[in-house]
């Protein structure tokens, strides 16, 4: 397979969501025919594709179906060259709330995936997430740091990425996993913390939180988005996962007084129960160890986290109205 992405046929399953839809206009950019797989809706509901400039929305070929009907997958698939799975319940607190719906779409959705690239012959880009290590027992976090599920989404997650690396292994799927750290920037929902941060900052008095100690690794969203590209144009790599994580870590308290420091008003934060993880799934520390991502595919991110910030506060106050402000987003 040629390592250029011009013209070739991918289809971005997830491709409404924050890091999907970016990752669409790249792929528009990079010359790539792209069809967009997304959750049908009664409205038919395109996302955030739907902010995308009309003459790249005017050239996708959009497919709207479940992750758990193989059919639709299947379907979906004929054709194609590559497959950027990114579709998944990704919510954490709803993954406490509805376990069953996040292990159907997140264990079954790949397998369904990777059921798809062994009939058509596709090479598989999959996401994974940070929150496979839990809670780090070792930092940096490299790619052979143990996994520890500690809520039913990063459960399903490493169920996904077990199957991915199963038919790998059985089926010689060509197959390449990224995780990315904590990705954030313009277009993400009030369910992560940066969004919530901010539209609160902009508009309260008060910011509300949960566990201000836990720290993370935030990777700007063009990082991890050109983190998927260089994945899917490497060569022989299959069977590889790849960390795209900053390198640099934060707590959450010191996040939140970046946040006030950049939009300029005097700030109070509290921390509100009902956003706290139980005490033995809060993952307290993710650092990422980027080195193979840099050595192998030649990624590294170019975004700070104060420009980043800067970025995304900018962004969500020209569309505040696309926030319900201070609500607890699960």
């Amino acid at each position: 397979m040629s390592n250029t992405l011009t013209n070739q046929k991918v289809l971005v399953t997830g491709a409404g969501g924050f890091i999907g839809s970016a990752l669409v206009h790249r792929l528009h950019a990079e010359g790539a025919q792209v069809r967009a797989f997304l959750r049908y809706t009664s409205r038919a509901e395109l996302g955030l594709l739907g902010l995308l400039p009309g003459e790249i929305k005017s050239g996708l070929e959009l497919i709207f179906g479940d992750l758990r009907d193989p059919d639709a997958i299947h379907s979906a698939a004929a054709g194609m060259d590559i497959i950027f799975h990114l579709g998944a319940l990704i919510s954490i607190p709803y993954s406490y709330v509805h376990p069953v719906e996040v292990v159907q779409s997140n264990v079954l959705g790949t397998l369904n995936v990777l059921q798809a690239c062994r009939a058509h012959g596709c090479r598989l880009v999959h996401t994974s997430t940070s929150e496979v290590y839990g809670t780090a027992l070792r930092v940096p976090i490299d790619e052979d740091h143990p996994l520890q599920g500690q809520s039913p989404y990063s459960a399903s997650k490493i169920g996904a990425d077990k199957l991915v690396e199963s038919y790998y292994r059985a089926f010689d799927v060509d197959a390449v996993t990224v995780r990315p750290f904590n990705t954030y920037g313009p277009g993400q929902s009030a369910r992560a913390v940066i969004p919530t941060i901010i539209t609160q900052a902009l508009t309260q008095d008060v910011i509300h939180l949960g566990n201000l100690e836990a720290r993370r690794d935030f990777t700007y969203l063009t990082d991890t988005v050109d983190g998927f590209i260089k994945a899917a144009q490497a060569t022989g790599q299959a069977g590889e996962t790849f960390n795209l994580g900053y390198g640099a870590e934060v707590t959450i308290g010191e996040l939140a007084e970046r946040v006030i420091e950049l939009v300029g008003r005097p700030l109070r934060i509290e921390v509100e129960p009902q956003r706290l993880r139980p005490d033995k799934s809060e993952v307290m520390r993710l650092l990422s160890d980027n080195s193979k991502a840099r050595a192998v595919l030649g990624w590294s991110p170019q975004v700070d986290i104060q420009t980043g910030l800067a970025r995304t506060i900018e962004w969500i106050r020209e569309h505040l109205a696309h926030y319900r402000i201070g609500k607890y987003e699960v």
